[in-house]
């Protein structure tokens, strides 16, 4: 819709329309022979045609062929645009206070007595009417101008709310998908860096060649599937909220630990690690925090002996992993890092009302301890779960529009490598 005015709201209609009717009201009212009159009322018309730049001197103009004439129009259109345009209410109560005197005191004044009768009142009556009618309507007027001015600075401002706000949700998808693909990639690209460090060692071994070559393919497999989803998730248009599945739980911390490719061991309560016994951000955020912490120790102390503690204290999951120092003489895997994993377990813990405390031990290891609250958690569940129904048919619609990723063809496997290309091919499907 065009935002602008309407044709009888232009300036070519508002400005020479109201001086043509007071030219037709002098020509009516006046005495036609009488020079003093028609000039006056004349001058009253054309003043008209600069009201809405000088109204308070249009307004005076007028004046003297409302005194000495028998217009009204061009004094109470004058005093209307007064009304309309003029902010300072004092300046608009002089001026209809003038046009109440001069309609109300004829000509010449000096030789008008007022008489205390009924017809000096109900004349006061008159002028005082004659004064109010066009003040009340430019008020009012200059109301409605002022509120629709107010109404789209509003609108403006909820608008410009509302992209911030967007822009916000955008921000925070993006880390928390950000957070996702750094521990899915630098997890399973260090277990394959192992791997394949563990193959060129064994070379000459076709049997360990064969099961190394199948490892790395299954991780590779494994690290394309989880990309997979979070691409399908960027691609899916507006968002709205949809989760990357499956998602790991507590559940998974024991496969996770023993095919880790460190000396490791898990040390929890059967009561801690129970179904359903934390809320689901809770249990993601500590199955990543031990995925990093893992990862962390086979980049930077590769050998040494790692325990992963889950316990419960207050409410809260206490996720500890601690390893001693590198074994001598073993070689850190020489991966690119920018510190960008121990920021995204914080970023976790803190969305989740806890806290996240890594630091280096007495001898030479290191220690991660993330407390994270099962209470904020809840809450923060409950409200997401608070979603209007029709959310739940518009993200099912955006999801079979989601482009999938063409299955990557695998480069042609070596000789000894072909007994497994079946099973192979069996786990990249």
């Amino acid at each position: 819709m065009s935002d602008s005015p309407r044709w009888y709201l232009r300036s070519w209609v508002t400005l020479p329309v109201p001086a043509a009717l007071a030219v037709l009201d002098a020509l009516l009212a006046n005495d036609l022979g009488s020079f003093v009159q028609m000039s006056t009322s004349l001058l009253a018309a054309a003043a008209l045609l600069l009201r809405r730049r000088r109204p308070v001197l249009v307004l005076l103009l007028t004046m003297p062929g409302m005194q000495l004439s028998y217009i009204w129009l061009a004094p109470m259109l004058a005093l209307y645009t007064v009304a309309t345009c003029v902010r300072r209410r004092w300046v608009v109560a002089l001026c209809a206070l003038l046009v109440a005197l001069v309609q109300f005191v004829p000509w010449p004044v000096f030789d008008y007595s007022i008489g205390w009768d009924r017809t000096t009142v109900l004349s006061a009556l008159y002028s005082l009417l004659t004064a109010a009618a066009p003040v009340a309507l430019g008020l009012l007027v200059q109301t409605r101008q002022e509120l629709a001015v107010r109404l789209d600075e509003l609108t403006r401002g909820q608008a410009r709310e509302q992209e911030l706000l967007a822009q916000s949700v955008l921000s925070m998808e993006r880390a928390r998908l950000a957070r996702e693909m750094h521990d899915v990639v630098s997890h399973q690209v260090s277990l394959i860096s192992i791997q394949a460090g563990v193959l060129q060692v064994r070379a000459d071994d076709p049997e360990a060649t064969v099961e190394g070559a199948l490892t790395i393919r299954q991780l590779s497999v494994k690290t394309l599937e989880e990309l997979r989803q979070m691409v399908g998730v960027l691609r899916a248009a507006g968002g709205g909220g949809r989760e990357l599945s499956p998602q790991p739980t507590l559940a998974d911390l024991p496969r996770l630990v023993a095919a880790g490719g460190v000396d490791a061991r898990l040390d929890s309560a059967p009561d801690v690690t129970a179904p359903a016994r934390w809320p689901e951000p809770v249990e993601r955020a500590a199955y990543r925090t031990v995925q990093e912490a893992l990862t962390n120790v086979r980049k930077h102390a590769p050998g040494s002996e790692v325990v992963v503690r889950l316990r419960a204290q207050g409410g809260a999951l206490v996720v500890q992993v601690r390893n001693g120092p590198p074994e001598p003489g073993a070689e850190p895997l020489l991966l690119p890092g920018g510190g960008h994993g121990l920021i995204g377990l914080r970023e976790r813990a803190q969305q989740l009302g806890g806290t996240l405390d890594c630091r280096p031990t007495w001898n030479g290891g290191f220690v991660v301890q993330a407390v994270l609250p099962a209470r904020a958690a809840a809450a923060d569940r409950a409200v997401a779960d608070r979603a209007p129904a029709d959310r739940a048919a518009d993200r099912a619609a955006r999801a079979d529009r989601v482009t999938r990723v063409d299955a990557v063809p695998s480069a042609p496997l070596p000789a000894p490598l072909a007994a497994h290309s079946a099973e192979a091919d069996r786990l990249h499907r």
